[in-house]
C-alpha cells in the first residue's frame, strides 16, 4: 500500500503542478485585461474600457457613486472620457493579484490618471494634474472568460 502511495506522489510530482500552470495562465489573462483597459482609456474608448465588465457588475467610483450593470459602467466611462477626463492618460500597475478560488481573483491596482484639468464638484484637481486612486477589481471566470464583477475605486488622499 505504501508503494502505491509513493508511486502516486512521484507521478504527481513528475506531471507538474496543474494548479500553478492554471494560475499562471489565469494571471496572464487578467493582466492582459488590465492592460487593455489602460489602452482603451488612453484612446478615449469607453466601450473598450468596459469590454470585460460582467452584465451585473457593481461599480463604485471615486465620487462615491454606486452603479450596477455593464451598461451603466460603459455609459459612465463614455461620459467621463468625453468630458472632464477627455485627453487624459491612465496608467494601472497591478499591486497584488490573489486567487480566492481558481475562478475568482481580487486585483489591487495603483491607478493614475494624468493630464486632469477639471473635476466635477467634490474633488479638487491635484496641483500636478494627476488623480491617484486605489482600484480593486474582482474578476470571475465564467465559461472560460474572465469578467470584472466588482470595480471599487477610491482616491488617494494627499499626505498631511
Amino acid at each position: 500500500m505504501r508503494t502505491i502511495g509513493v508511486a502516486m506522489l512521484t507521478l504527481a510530482l513528475l506531471q507538474g503542478s496543474p494548479g500553478r500552470s492554471d494560475n499562471a495562465q489565469a494571471e496572464a489573462a487578467i493582466r492582459g485585461i488590465v492592460a487593455a483597459q489602460e489602452k482603451a482609456w488612453n484612446a478615449g474608448d469607453g466601450p473598450g474600457y468596459a469590454r470585460d465588465v460582467a452584465p451585473d457588475a457593481s461599480f463604485t467610483n471615486i465620487f462615491g457613486m454606486v452603479m450596477y450593470g455593464h451598461d451603466a459602467f460603459e455609459k459612465r466611462h463614455a461620459e467621463i472620457l468625453a468630458s472632464f477626463y477627455k485627453g487624459t492618460t491612465k496608467s494601472q500597475a497591478v499591486k497584488r493579484l490573489r486567487f480566492v478560488t481558481p475562478d475568482v481573483a481580487v486585483v489591487d491596482i495603483d491607478n493614475e490618471v494624468r493630464g486632469v484639468r477639471t473635476l466635477p464638484s467634490g474633488l479638487a484637481v491635484p496641483a500636478d494634474g494627476i488623480v491617484r486612486t486605489q482600484l480593486m477589481q474582482v474578476f470571475v471566470r465564467r465559461d472560460g472568460r474572465w469578467l470584472v464583477e466588482a470595480y471599487h475605486n477610491v482616491d488617494v488622499k494627499p499626505a498631511r
